[in-house]
């Protein structure tokens, strides 16, 4: 019995440690969505591929699905990265299953995309869904955080307490109301 319950200890040892080897690699400490800000190098819509490049210079591939959501982009859905130029910015939103990268969300940046503006935190309000932001000039402005740009900037909300962080905030304007989709701590 002994040599039998070893082998069947064994092979459970061993199962859990192929299961554990499929799980996705926690990136900086945090498992779900993740947000990278670079260039598009390439498209490859017959693989359903965007080549993204960082200011690093580390190019990253990124998959994504026809139920991809592209805002700023020439027409809807997939159909939307076809006019995405070598250059454009973006920020691509993105899950980690596996060793693959897969695209929930690409925002593209600039003229025909969105906006961009700087300030310093300087309230956020989780229930509302909101962010303060205080410029230069002593004025303040409040934008609505989409619900990927509030699951996605924990730490960087975390930071409002701590006296504001200057950030940069990608927005959108929706019918008449300026909505964060992204935001990144500058300083």
């Amino acid at each position: 019995m002994t040599s039998h319950a070893a082998f069947v200890g064994g092979f459970v040892l061993a199962a859990s440690v192929a299961l554990g080897a499929q799980s996705p690699p926690p990136v900086n400490g945090v498992n779900g969505t993740v947000a990278l800000e670079g260039t598009t190098k390439k498209v490859y819509a017959a693989l359903n591929v965007v080549i993204v490049q960082t200011i690093d210079g580390v190019e990253h591939v990124i998959h994504y699905t026809k139920d991809l959501l592209v805002h700023g982009g020439k027409g809807a859905g997939v159909d939307a990265l076809q006019g995405l130029e070598e250059g454009s910015t973006v920020v691509v939103h993105y899950t980690v299953t596996g060793a693959e990268d897969t695209a929930l969300e690409i925002d593209r940046v600039g003229d025909q995309g969105l906006k961009k503006t700087e300030g310093v935190i300087a309230r956020v309000d989780r229930g509302r869904k909101e962010i303060t932001i205080k410029f230069t000039d002593g004025t303040t402005e409040t934008l609505q955080l989409t619900d990927r740009a509030a699951a996605e900037t924990g730490s960087v909300l975390n930071d409002a307490s701590t006296g504001g962080a200057k950030v940069v905030v990608y927005y959108s304007d929706e019918a008449g109301h300026k909505v964060a989709h992204y935001f990144k701590k500058i300083s």
